[in-house]
């Protein structure tokens, strides 16, 4: 993988995977908990498609792993997604909607080679 594709595509996917990791052991919204998370780039030059794992917990959407970027996101308490990814210039954006098992979205991001689009698929795991 081209490390500015993952920053912008993988950033998105961190981001939605953050949703996704382990949850504290009384969860506060019916999101928290570990999901895995698959970003499909639509457009651009990003790579096709990415995979992690994330976790939501208190609403927050957190990433636990080791790739070099930055997540913040929430999740309401009725199900709706932001979430933005970053790494140094690279960046994506990304919304949509969990139910308490899956859910999905879209995600847009630019960096080095341009700017990319896709969608976001979740599962809870």
């Amino acid at each position: 993988m081209r490390p500015v594709q993952l920053s912008v595509a993988a950033g998105l996917a961190l981001a939605a995977a953050a949703a996704l990791a382990p949850a504290p052991a009384s969860a506060r919204t019916p999101y928290d908990g570990n999901w895995s998370v698959l970003i499909v780039t639509d457009s651009g030059p990003c790579d096709r498609g990415y995979r992690y794992g994330l976790s939501i917990q208190n609403g927050l959407v957190v990433y636990e792993g080791s790739a070099p970027v930055n997540v913040a996101g929430q999740v309401t308490g009725k199900g709706a997604v932001k979430v933005k990814v970053w790494s140094g210039q690279a960046g994506a954006a990304g919304t949509g909607r969990l139910s308490r098992n899956d859910g999905g979205g879209s995600w847009r991001g630019t960096g080095s080679m341009g700017t990319c689009a896709g969608t976001w698929t979740a599962e809870r795991r």
